[in-house]
């Protein structure tokens, strides 16, 4: 059996808690695919906002704008 690796990108900004949560959700829903979740891994990376780019712009300046 080939062990499911789930990798995530998203902005970094969020705490360990809302990670756990998402990560449980994810356990919970191969669980329910009858996939144990020894079988399943997880990669979180955490992206600040300049290394990011939507668009052709850097998501820090998108932001940035949006704030003003």
């Amino acid at each position: 059996m080939k062990m499911p690796i789930v990798k995530i990108q998203m902005l970094s900004g969020r705490t360990k808690a809302q990670k756990e949560k998402l990560m449980e959700a994810i356990f919970k829903a191969f669980k329910e695919n009858d996939i144990p979740r020894e079988w399943v891994s997880i990669v979180i990376s955490d992206e600040p906002e300049e290394n990011w780019a939507i668009q052709g712009e850097l998501l820090s300046k998108k932001i940035a704008r949006e704030k003003k």
